[in-house]
């Protein structure tokens, strides 16, 4: 099948606004978004500029806004998009070039809420720290996260207020939270209280339209809220 792409391009070290690139490709059904977005810079453009890794859905390195949603390029069948696809960068982020957004603002934020796990209670000798199954499952769903960046950049309080931690910070600092092991939950919970922390979130629930991971993101959002309010992690 033939499919038509409009990328928008934008180099900053030539153009003086961004413009929008128009291709052809020959497709399978079959074949992701970044096949095509492969065959327009490999045999068309070498020029194009976009971020991919492991193309498997896991890295989250190639997320874009595709016909006006935040994808992952790698998990998009063109079978299941239209016949002229759009495809831009993601919201709220500086353009580096095409394709590429400056990623280094978002990961400042999840730097923020200490992403790792913090206990320096001493270990039994020769043994782990474990967890019952329901200690764990309590933190299970917002392990899926890959930092792809799509909740945050289809957030409204995010275009609005590029302050805000977002909410792929705050499920991350859930994560670590309500792990049982984790000693710093205070501590976190204290930085996602603060004026741009996660009272800034209006519920607005793009970030779980957009979640390639199927993350319940406003139900993660929604927790913390109420550890703060109560107290209680």
């Amino acid at each position: 099948m033939k499919i038509k792409l409009q990328i928008k391009r934008f180099n900053p070290e030539k153009d003086r606004a961004p413009w929008w690139g128009k291709y052809e490709v020959d497709v399978e059904p079959n074949d992701r978004l970044l096949d095509a977005l492969h065959e327009v810079k490999w045999r068309q453009d070498g020029t194009l500029a976009f971020r991919r890794s492991c193309a498997h859905g896991v890295c989250g390195s190639d997320a874009m806004k595709i016909n006006g949603r935040n994808r992952l390029a790698c998990k998009e069948l063109v079978r299941n998009l239209s016949r002229t696809i759009v495809v831009e960068p993601l919201m709220g982020f500086r353009v580096l070039k095409d394709l590429i957004v400056d990623m280094e603002p978002f990961f400042k934020k999840y730097r923020q809420i200490h992403p790792y796990l913090v206990n320096e209670d001493p270990e039994e000798p020769g043994r782990e720290r474990l967890q019952t199954p329901a200690e764990r499952s309590r933190f299970e769903d917002t392990t899926k996260c890959i930092l792809c960046a799509a909740c945050t950049t289809a957030c409204p309080s995010f275009w609005t207020n590029p302050d805000y931690v977002g909410p792929a910070s705050i499920v991350q600092a859930h994560r670590f939270i309500f792990d049982s092991r984790d000693r710093a939950g205070a501590e976190r919970l204290h930085i996602l209280n603060e004026s741009e922390g996660v009272w800034r979130c209006r519920t607005v629930f793009n970030c779980a339209e957009a979640c390639p991971r199927g993350i319940d993101v406003p139900k993660a959002i929604a927790e913390v809220k109420r550890a703060l309010v109560f107290k209680k992690i």
